[in-house]
C-alpha cells in the first residue's frame, strides 16, 4: 500500500508531466510546420532559408531540434502512461 506522501508526489509528477506534454505538443507542431515545403506552412513565410544545392545549416539544426523534441515528447508520453 502506498503512503499518502507517495500519492502526493505521484500526483505532482503527473501534473508536471501533463503540462509539459501540452507545451511539447505545441512546440512540436510549430517545428513540423516550419519543415513544410517552400510554399506551405512557415516555410512559405520566409522562416526557412532557400538553399542552393545542399542542405543549409539552419535546416539541419531545425531537423535536429525536431528530432530531440519528438524524442522528449515520446519519453514524456511513456512517463504519463506509467503515472496513470
Amino acid at each position: 500500500m502506498l503512503s499518502s506522501r507517495a500519492v502526493v508526489v505521484a500526483f505532482v509528477w503527473l501534473q508536471i508531466s501533463a503540462v509539459l506534454q501540452v507545451l511539447l505538443a505545441a512546440f512540436l507542431v510549430t517545428l513540423i510546420l516550419m519543415h513544410s515545403g517552400r510554399e506551405a506552412g512557415f516555410g512559405g513565410m520566409g522562416f526557412t532559408p532557400a538553399s542552393q544545392g545542399g542542405t543549409h545549416i539552419v535546416e539541419r539544426n531545425l531537423t535536429r531540434l525536431t528530432v530531440i523534441v519528438a524524442a522528449v515528447f515520446g519519453a514524456n508520453t511513456i512517463l504519463l502512461f506509467h503515472l496513470l
